[in-house]
């Protein structure tokens, strides 16, 4: 469900709106039913209901009914949409601890998640930086990366939630490759049989030669013609300027980013549209992937919108993204019981 106090609520069900969604699969809520009930009434949907239950198997599956496994973890009298607390970063931690359980027993088959707030997750004394961290510690995972995804165009990341100085420190040639690879696996997890990769220089014209950087010759060149070696089909280094929209435009089916923003910017360019005659965001799209773990776990490519949320307004797009991935990646994993 996300932050209680943010738009996940909202989100999820105006997805969960969607009769299509349970042709696919059979979505279960981790969360808290009276938030689940609350959002429901603020965007007045008088034909769905909210369905407690306590494991899996009580779950209806059926539209017009939106299964929620209650935590119980949010006072609702207390509860201040669209404000940092303790109480909502306690319970939307307690939600991402509780999916990655039932996940690892098999109980589900793949798990989705709305956005977190980092200062509440703080708060409460969880001291995370984000979802990813989250699913790694719980899955004893140690290589691990993120994918962002907007339809054709994929990104993964050598380092993500570390300072722009750092994250130059961090393009050595072990991270490069140990990227490429799970690029090129996640790849063809989804059904690429051979993987087309592009791997993004760090610096200006991939450091012209060493004039602006050495590390296009020294660390990434080296970790990309040990893939080569491997049967891996990768290219690089490419100039970061340019990379991305050859992706865009088929050249790739993927891309090695240096850093977090090098990845994120063409993918929110690409999926985020304001429309600034109507004042508002036509789309807000996008899929956040984490790579590496035993389990599927898809996420929106967006934060918890305090500013939207308790509105009513905010767009369910990345999140019904998500959960497209979500089914094709536990489509591809030959599993039978889908329970997202």
């Amino acid at each position: 469900m996300g932050d209680p106090a943010s738009i996940g609520p909202e989100i999820t069900v105006k997805a969960l709106c969607r009769p299509e969604i349970y042709e696919k699969c059979r979505p279960l809520i981790i969360g808290d039913a009276l938030v689940m009930e609350r959002a429901l009434h603020k965007l007045n949907y008088k034909d769905i209901t909210v369905h407690q239950v306590t494991n899996p198997q009580e779950g209806l599956y059926r539209h017009g009914i939106i299964d929620v496994l209650d935590m119980g973890l949010v006072d609702i009298d207390w509860l201040e949409v669209g404000k940092v607390s303790e109480m909502a970063g306690a319970a939307a931690f307690g939600y991402v601890k509780k999916v990655i359980e039932l996940a690892m027993e098999g109980e589900v088959d793949a798990t989705v998640t709305n956005a977190l707030n980092k200062e509440s997750i703080n708060l409460a004394g969880y001291h995370f930086s984000g979802h990813t961290e989250i699913y790694a510690e719980y899955t004893g995972t140690k290589k691990y990366t993120m994918m962002l995804a907007h339809h054709n165009l994929r990104v993964v990341h050598v380092s993500t939630h570390v300072s722009l100085r750092e994250a130059c420190d961090r393009v050595k040639k072990e991270r490069v490759l140990e990227v490429i690879r799970i690029a090129d696996e996640a790849c063809r997890s989804m059904g690429i049989n051979k993987p087309k990769i592009a791997v993004a220089g760090l610096n200006p014209h991939c450091g012209e030669g060493g004039l602006f950087g050495r590390e296009e010759i020294e660390e990434i060149t080296p970790a990309i013609e040990i893939a080569k070696a491997e049967g891996i089909c990768v290219d690089g280094p490419v100039p970061p300027d340019t990379v991305f929209s050859k992706a865009k435009g088929g050249w790739y089916d993927i891309v090695v980013a240096m850093y977090h923003d090098q990845g994120h910017i063409p993918l929110k360019m690409a999926g985020f549209v304001y429309n600034e005659e109507a004042q508002k965001w036509d789309a807000v799209e996008g899929v956040n992937i984490t790579l590496g773990l035993p389990i599927i776990r898809t996420s929106v490519d967006h934060g918890t919108a305090f500013d939207q949320a308790g509105k009513g307004s905010a767009n369910e797009l990345s999140l019904i993204n998500a959960i497209e991935y979500a089914i094709g990646f536990a489509l591809n994993s030959n599993e039978q019981n889908r329970i997202v």
